[in-house]
This record gives structure tokens, C-alpha cells and sequence, in this order.
């Protein structure tokens, strides 16, 4: 089954009151497609531009691990009921690297002026999430050496693109964190067994030509 190219159609709402919503969108990313996730940090319900954890600076209130760390990220279905029927309206956070997808971030503004590349060079995406601030492209897995052989081959490669690989993290819809609600702009079909996802260098490409005509070279949350 092939992923939507064009505009985007919800697998998940991403309107976030908890409960149900969020559970159910966690067993399915964690069962049905074996992504490992967590509960993340909520935002502070004294100020939604706030987190939850200690940090009085976190820059992403809500939308990152805490407790637990991001080691306890899991697949098991007992254990992602269990968080979310104590935690109900806690974001859900995707471990990535290893088996897991991996994502390519950056600026929404550039991540929609890559996506229209990408969309134009006929390239074929997988799901891709989007905050308010940031787009986040799920591309496979790749490793260190890999990306770092990717990188070095390019002449610049600006600051406010961001790589989720092994020990990183992104929140997934329908999360909803200090900086806003997370959303598919990509989607995976209704349905479909665990989504398809492009190679990491295509992606980059498009994202650093993106990046590099917004000018939006230096790095921004």
C-alpha cells in the first residue's frame, strides 16, 4: 500500500483532549507498527509554554522524555496501557534509531518548502510530523557512520537542521506540548502495516537546499 503524496490524511486526529485518543494512537505505533514509545514531559498546566520538568529553560516543554528516561521506551502493549491510563493526556514520544524509524528536522517554514521539492522530484515520502515551529520528515534507520559520510560530502549544511537518530527523539501526533498541538502533515494510510519510509539522503538533500534558499542557517527551535 503506497503513502499519500499531496495533502495530508489523518490516520490520528490531531485534536487532543486525552484518554482514549492518545492511548490508542500509542498501541498503534507500538504494536501494530513496533515503534518504540514513551510518555513524554507534559507541558505545565500553569503555563503551556512551560514544561513539566525541572528545567525552568527546557525548549521543548512537553515533548521530551523525563520519567521515564528514554530507555524504558517499549513496544509492549501492557506497559504503553499502564503509562497512558495514569498519564492520560501525556505526549507520546517516538525512541528513534536502532529498528525504529529515524526523521530529518527542520524549520516549518524550509519543511514545507522541502516537502514541494520532494513533491516536484516525484520522490515518494512516508509520514511526516508537524509542530508549530518544526516539520520532522520519518525517513529508515541509518547509523552514525552513515549520516556522518552523508554530511561530509556536502559543502554546508546549516544549523537548524536537526538528525533523530540513535538515542534521539520526536513526539508524535496526537501530542500536545508547550509550543502546540503535534499533527500528521503526511499521514500513512488508514490501515496500512508499519509505513514506508524513504532513504535518509534524499531527504537531506532536499532539506538542505530548502534551508539554504529560506536562509534560515542558523539554528531555531
Amino acid at each position: 500500500m503506497r503513502e499519500i503524496l499531496g495533502k495530508a490524511r489523518r490516520l490520528l486526529s490531531k485534536r487532543n483532549d486525552g484518554g482514549p485518543e492518545l492511548i490508542s494512537a500509542a498501541l498503534t505505533f507500538a504494536t501494530e507498527w513496533q515503534w518504540p514509545v514513551l510518555p513524554g514531559a507534559a507541558p505545565d498546566p500553569q503555563g503551556r509554554a512551560r514544561c513539566s520538568c525541572p528545567d525552568p529553560e527546557c525548549t521543548v516543554p512537553g515533548a521530551h522524555p523525563f520519567d521515564p528516561g528514554l530507555l524504558a521506551a517499549t513496544t509492549d502493549a501492557r506497559m504503553v496501557r499502564w503509562w497512558w491510563a495514569n498519564r492520560p493526556a501525556a505526549p507520546i514520544v517516538l525512541a528513534t534509531g536502532g529498528t525504529a524509524p529515524c526523521a530529518v528536522s527542520l524549520p516549518a517554514l524550509a519543511g514545507s518548502r522541502a516537502l514541494a521539492a520532494l513533491d516536484r522530484q516525484g520522490m515518494r515520502l512516508g509520514p511526516v510530523v508537524a509542530s508549530p515551529t518544526r516539520w520532522a520528515i520519518l525517513v529508515k534507520p541509518y547509523s552514525m557512520e552513515q549520516l556522518g559520510e552523508l554530511l561530509y560530502a556536502k559543502d554546508f549544511v546549516p544549523g537548524s537542521l536537526r538528525f533523530h537518530g540513535e538515542g534521539g527523539y520526536v513526539a508524535l501526533p496526537p501530542s500536545e506540548t508547550g509550543r502546540g498541538a503535534i499533527h500528521w502533515e503526511r499521514a500513512p494510510l488508514p490501515g496500512s502495516a508499519s509505513p514506508w519510509l524513504p532513504d535518509v539522503e534524499a531527504v537531506v538533500d532536499a532539506a538542505v537546499d530548502a534551508l539554504t534558499r529560506t536562509g534560515v542557517s542558523a539554528p531555531e527551535l
